[in-house]
C-alpha cells in the first residue's frame, strides 16, 4: 500500500510538473509571438495574458486584444479571445472568439457579432504549425459596415476546411450560410418592389483551392498563401424565386487573374441581372447587351426563363457565353 502511495504521489508530481513546464512554454510562446510582431512595425498588444487548466488543459485567454498589420492595413480589436487546448493533444486547439469584435480593412471597418463563434483547428506535428483541418461555426451572426450601420446577418454559419492528403497546400471547403439577410439599404436597392424574401432561402459551396504554399504559421507572420487554382464543385445561391449555380474550374496566374471556365445556371436571369444593374455591378448598357444576346440563347435552348451557359475567364477578361462583360477580378488575398 505504501509503494502504491508512493507511485502515485510521484506521477502527480511528474504530471504537474509537466503542466507547469507547458504552461509556461505556451505562455512565453505567445509573448515572444507579440514581441516579434511589434518589432515588424505591427500594434500587437493585449492587457491580460494567462494560461490556466491544470490538469488536463492549456487554455490561454487574451483580455483587450488588438493586432494591426500596416502593410496589408487589416486589423482585428477583442475584449477577449481564447485558444483552448488538452494538454496532452496540443496541436488540436478550440478558439473562442467574444460576442463582440471589431474588424478594420484599407475599405472599412465592421462590427462583428455573434452568440456563439467558434473554431476547431488540427495542424500538423511540427513548429510551423501547417494546418490539417479546420471547422468554424458562428450562431446569430451580424456583420455591420459602420458607414452604413446597417447589419448583414445569419442564423448559423459554418466554414469547413481538410487539406487535401495528396498536396501539401490544397485544401477542401465547404461553407454554408443558414437565414442569411442581406443588410437592408442594399436589399431595397437589389429589390425596390420588395417581392424577395428577407432572407435567402440558400447559401452554400463545396471547392478544392490549390494554394502556391500551405497555410501555417507564415500565413499570418509572413504573407498569405495566394490561390492557383480553384475546382468548384458547385457553388448555390437560392433567394425567393432565383437561383443560380455554378461549378467549373479556373487556374490562377502569378497577378491573380483567373483563366479558365465556370458553368453557370440561372433561373429567372432577367430579375438577376437587374439587381446586377441596381447594385451597380453592371452598368445598363452592359446589361441590354446582355440581355439581348442571353435571351436569345435560353430561346435557343428551349427555356427563356432560365440559362446553362459557360463564364469564360481568358486574358484578363470575362464573357458570359459570346458576350463580354468586362475586366476579370484579381483573386489576390491581402
Amino acid at each position: 500500500m505504501r509503494v502504491l502511495l508512493t507511485v502515485i504521489l510521484v506521477a502527480a508530481a511528474g504530471w504537474s510538473g509537466y503542466w507547469y513546464v507547458g504552461k509556461t512554454g505556451v505562455t512565453r510562446g505567445f509573448e515572444r509571438w507579440f514581441a516579434a510582431r511589434r518589432a515588424e512595425g505591427w500594434v500587437a498588444e493585449t492587457s491580460a495574458l494567462a494560461t490556466r487548466g491544470y490538469p488536463n488543459r492549456f487554455d490561454t485567454s487574451f483580455a483587450d486584444l488588438e493586432l494591426a498589420d500596416p502593410e496589408t492595413g487589416l486589423a482585428w480589436e477583442a475584449p477577449l479571445f481564447q485558444i483552448l487546448a488538452l494538454s496532452y493533444k496540443p496541436n488540436h486547439v478550440i478558439a473562442v472568439w467574444p460576442e463582440r469584435q471589431l474588424v478594420a480593412t484599407p475599405l472599412e471597418k465592421y462590427r462583428v457579432e455573434s452568440a456563439d463563434m467558434r473554431a476547431s483547428v488540427v495542424t500538423g506535428a511540427s513548429i510551423r504549425l501547417p494546418l490539417e483541418r479546420l471547422t468554424l461555426t458562428a450562431e446569430e451572426l451580424a456583420i455591420t459596415a459602420l458607414s452604413t450601420d446597417q447589419p448583414v446577418r445569419a442564423q448559423a454559419l459554418r466554414l469547413a476546411a481538410d487539406r487535401v492528403p495528396v498536396h501539401p497546400a490544397a485544401y477542401r471547403l465547404g461553407f454554408a450560410a443558414d437565414g442569411l439577410m442581406p443588410a437592408f439599404d442594399w436589399r431595397v436597392r437589389l429589390d425596390p418592389s420588395g417581392r424577395l424574401p428577407e432572407r435567402l432561402d440558400a447559401l452554400s459551396a463545396d471547392l478544392t483551392i490549390t494554394f502556391d504554399k500551405p497555410w501555417d504559421r507564415s500565413a499570418i507572420e509572413v504573407a498569405r498563401p495566394q490561390p492557383q487554382q480553384i475546382d468548384i464543385r458547385l457553388a448555390e445561391a437560392r433567394w425567393g424565386q432565383l437561383e443560380l449555380q455554378a461549378a467549373g474550374a479556373v487556374t490562377v496566374d502569378a497577378q491573380g487573374y483567373p483563366e479558365g471556365e465556370i458553368t453557370i445556371k440561372a433561373r429567372n436571369w432577367r430579375d438577376i441581372l437587374q439587381m446586377a444593374v441596381a447594385s451597380g455591378t453592371l452598368g445598363e448598357r452592359l446589361a441590354g447587351t446582355l440581355e439581348e444576346g442571353l435571351s436569345l440563347l435560353a430561346q435557343m435552348a428551349g427555356n427563356p426563363r432560365t440559362l446553362d451557359i459557360p463564364l469564360n475567364f481568358r486574358g484578363g477578361r470575362v464573357r458570359l457565353g459570346p458576350v463580354p462583360i468586362g475586366p476579370a477580378p484579381v483573386l489576390r488575398l491581402r
